[in-house]
């Protein structure tokens, strides 16, 4: 991005519904703590609950978010609010995020951005209904330097083509109030961390696969998938990846060329107070990259800023989240049937 949002108009104002962790540690301070956004309002189930996490939220040398409200149609009622950031569980993505829109709210909304393809298209059509405003899935990992440099290697060709993709994702938690343990509210590791590697293999080869494979293990408790392995078949290479909630914490992406490999070192969740590194190895040796300090949510927070302030498109369309879930479905339906899928159109 060559010019901030902030040469052009006030920051934009964030209103945040739910109290949900991603946006309590993540996403708020690193809006705050960027020039082209501010927070300025976030709402619960009850007002205690909205004031007391809105007066924890805070980010080095800046206020708390200055307002709580006990629900939110509350929130998207308030005329000062821009835009709506929404990390409520996956269920209620498309419906809220449709509320958001229809009340003239520009949408950052977490991924997934639905329970299937259907209900993502069903958003479609209502962002369509308001082409002012900028809807968008949130994949952050898209904005970070490493994952720039991987695109860029893609891109030019200098180390032959993409062949293929390796990935592994994965957390431990048994907790059963954990919202990841509800099937019903679109729990399980596939639509928790499994979308990453579904949505990088997309990016970085450039469309659909032309078909998957997936085996998942279900929790007998929960009923929901604690483990999934899953295979998608491009037509210049593949990519294989597995994602667990229920195994050791540990993540890594090796892309792999004709003519080298990167790899990068934690791909998802790259801490915005750490160098992040990643690595190329060719037949003349490895060469280490380091990308200092960055926050990839307020990269995100930034680029999105920017669509706003200048009337363009979301960085990443919602056409994009609709082919995402898409192979969602249909790595979902190769479980179950134990064979080959081919996504739908």
């Amino acid at each position: 991005m060559t010019q901030s949002p902030t040469t052009l108009v006030p920051p934009l104002r964030w209103g945040v519904l739910s109290t949900a962790r991603i946006g309590t540690n993540k996403v708020i301070p690193a809006i705050q703590g960027c020039e082209s956004g501010d927070v300025v309002a976030l709402s619960s189930r009850s007002l205690d609950a909205a004031i007391a996490a809105a007066s924890a939220v805070d980010h080095p040398n800046m206020e708390p978010v200055p307002t709580g409200y006990g629900s939110y149609d509350e929130l998207l009622a308030d005329p000062n609010i821009d835009a709506v950031y929404n990390p409520l569980p996956n269920h209620l993505h498309v419906p809220w995020t449709i509320k958001a829109i229809e009340a003239g709210k520009h949408v950052l909304c977490e991924k997934p951005i639905a329970l299937n393809a259907s209900e993502a298209r069903e958003l479609v059509t209502a962002a369509e209904a308001h082409p002012h405003l900028v809807v968008m899935e949130a994949f952050m990992y898209r904005f970070h330097p490493q994952w720039l440099k991987a695109k860029e290697l893609v891109r030019s060709g200098q180390l032959g083509p993409l062949r293929g993709i390796q990935a592994w994702f994965s957390y431990f938690t048994d907790d059963p109030a954990n919202i990841r343990h509800r099937a019903e509210w679109g729990g399980g590791a596939l639509f928790d961390i499994g979308c990453y590697p579904v949505s990088l293999a997309r990016w970085l080869f450039g469309g659909q696969p032309n078909r998957v494979l997936a085996a998942f293990d279900i929790d007998a408790e929960f009923g929901v998938d604690r483990l999934v392995s899953a295979l998608l078949e491009f037509d210049e290479g593949r990519a294989d990846f597995t994602a667990s909630m229920q195994t050791h914490p540990y993540q890594r992406v090796n892309l792999v060329f004709e003519r080298g490999r990167y790899e990068i070192e934690i791909p998802f969740n790259a801490p915005a107070n750490e160098v992040t590194r990643a690595w190329l190895s060719t037949s003349d040796g490895t060469e280490e990259f380091q990308f200092a300090p960055c926050d990839q949510y307020g990269l995100q927070a930034d680029a999105f800023a920017y669509a706003v302030a200048t009337g363009g498109d979301a960085p990443t369309p919602l056409s994009d989240a609709v082919d995402n879930m898409a192979v969602l479905d249909a790595l979902i339906e190769s479980a179950h049937s134990n064979g080959w899928v081919v996504p739908s159109a």
